[in-house]
């Protein structure tokens, strides 16, 4: 029986087909037994509306975790900024692999940078987060954009560039890797300068809570870093979110100071909320010790997140283009 292959639940666009062939891969060097990919289509999938329209977060989700639950799958791959912040109701999450790189990036025609785009370049992003940062960016610059919202996967996004409708396409910098695309990439964007969503770059490997043989294996393919540092994100963005509607961005990563015996790592938590027309933005960030345990995490995330709606983070709801 033990040969029998372990299904893993999957989305079928390309980028996710490949984060799932690269997780298949490693369960099949952990277990060795083979791993089968089953794809589910998800209503964010075949959805042509505005994400924001249809729940953002979740959409491509619950497809793959009620397989899961019905038994039709063993385990499933996320892209973590996807998932819910809610934890659901007998399901575990087994591991989070090592993080891709975080950042967003630019696709720009000409090869252009953001700061070299004209004045009135239309941008591409369906994400509000990104367009409160990037109309902001562009204010300091001293000049105005056009944010366009586009859907679709990477080659149709890319595409909006290279079909010359669009001056330019905001898309995650690990997806791009993943799928080896990084070519039409014209900026990789500083987390200064727009803060990446929270868990971006990031997997989320997904089980039954009943299978702990499976969940223990899975387990092995958890990065401790990882985890800590997306726990404090998804934990801000769940504070903000029930208290205010407003873009969120996140990004916690460690920082070290001093050296030899009083070497300290820390983690540090960045957070950005605005408005999506950039007129209003707020970003602050919260360190503490490297978190031990998920509470740790979790308390870095809340205590920022509170910080945030003391100075009037939940004031700037009602901007979000729904």
């Amino acid at each position: 029986m033990s040969a029998a292959p372990l299904r893993l639940g999957t989305r079928r666009s390309k980028l996710a087909m490949a984060q799932s062939g690269q997780v298949a891969d490693a369960v099949r060097e952990l277990t060795g037994r083979p791993v089968e990919l089953v794809e589910i289509t998800t209503y964010g999938d075949t959805s042509r509306e505005a994400l924001a329209q249809i729940g953002g977060t979740g959409v491509f989700v619950s497809a793959l975790r009620d397989a899961l639950l019905a038994g039709d799958v063993d385990f499933a791959v996320h892209s973590l900024k996807d998932l819910p912040t809610a934890a659901p109701e007998g399901l575990t999450l087994a591991a989070v692999p090592r993080r891709e790189d975080p950042r967003d990036v630019l696709v720009a025609r000409d090869g252009l940078t953001f700061e070299e785009l004209p004045d009135g370049a239309r941008v591409g992003t369906g994400s509000p987060r990104r367009m409160a940062q990037l109309n902001a960016w562009a204010r300091q610059l001293g000049r105005r954009i056009e944010t366009v919202a586009i859907r679709g996967n990477i080659d149709t996004r890319v595409g909006y560039v290279t079909s010359g409708e669009l001056d330019a396409v905001v898309l995650a910098a690990a997806g791009l890797t993943r799928i080896g695309r990084l070519e039409p990439v014209t900026e990789f964007i500083d987390t200064d300068a727009v803060l990446p969503a929270p868990g971006q770059g990031a997997l989320a490997v997904e089980c039954a809570a009943r299978d702990t043989a499976l969940a223990d294996a899975l387990a092995r393919l958890d990065d401790p870093a990882t985890r800590a540092a997306v726990t404090a994100e998804r934990s801000l963005l769940a504070a903000l979110e029930a208290g205010c509607s407003a873009p969120v961005g996140g990004l916690a990563e460690p920082s070290t100071h001093g050296s030899g015996a009083h070497q300290v790592t820390e983690l540090r938590l960045r957070g950005v909320v605005g408005t999506t027309d950039g007129t209003t933005l707020m970003q602050m960030s919260a360190t503490g010790g490297l978190p031990a345990s998920h509470d740790e995490a979790v308390a870095l995330g809340r205590e920022l997140a509170e910080e945030m709606l003391a100075k009037g983070a939940a004031g700037l709801m009602g901007e979000r283009a729904l």
